[in-house]
């Protein structure tokens, strides 16, 4: 039986991580079969299996559910993360750019774009959740798209345009596709050939 597993939350994300009469909390415990122990005061969540609990990674789900919420997301959108294929990325933005403040609005402004352009465009391109709160991005969805959207993110924090950026998605969303098609009728990659003409240059995805 797992064992009980804990974790600290910003105090402003409790009352989403409890919802409304506890429907959050009360949703979270139903899909791991856990339960959801939550300090109001210094934001501590622990979290213990139930004797009925069915999935040995009840408690390890829970968690990236708690965190996930924790980070910003709704807690519809973090409940995906009991789904096998689905997982979470949290991006600390210090670890890039340092502990400036000025730094820190400036690249999150870019990440996020005018009107929130550039966020719209990279959820949609690598099919993710994301959202920009504190010091963090945090992404979900399925590994290899949650790997095209920070690769995406990195590239922004390394000062690449996002002329650029928008560009390295739209080659990355186009290999999702052949690689969707080619499992689906079971072609390898050597059968596929293509229309003379279309070329890809490498340098135009790299940062400036």
């Amino acid at each position: 039986m797992p064992e009980t597993d804990y974790l600290k939350i910003p105090q402003n994300r409790v009352g989403a991580l409890i919802g409304s009469n506890g429907k959050v909390k009360k949703s979270i415990e139903n899909a791991t079969g856990t339960i959801l122990d939550i300090d109001s005061e210094d934001g501590i969540v622990y979290i213990s299996p139930r004797e009925d609990m069915e999935d040995p990674l009840g408690v390890w789900n829970a968690n990236h559910i708690v965190k996930a919420i924790a980070r910003g997301f709704n807690p519809e959108v973090a409940l995906k993360l009991v789904r096998d294929e689905i997982y979470l990325e949290i991006i600390s933005l210090p670890l890039y750019i340092g502990k400036s403040r000025k730094a820190l609005a400036r690249h999150k402004g870019r990440i996020i774009g005018k009107d929130g352009k550039t966020r719209e465009i990279i959820t949609e391109m690598a099919e993710v959740d994301m959202v920009v709160y504190g010091k963090t991005v945090s992404l979900i969805g399925e590994m290899e798209n949650v790997m095209i959207a920070k690769e995406a993110i990195e590239m922004i924090l390394n000062g690449s345009r996002h002329k650029s950026v928008y560009g390295f998605l739209e080659h990355k969303k186009e290999n999702l596709k052949m690689k969707e098609f080619k499992d689906l009728v079971g072609i390898e990659d050597d059968k596929i050939e293509f229309k003379e003409g279309i070329e890809f240059d490498e340098e135009d995805f790299k940062g400036e």
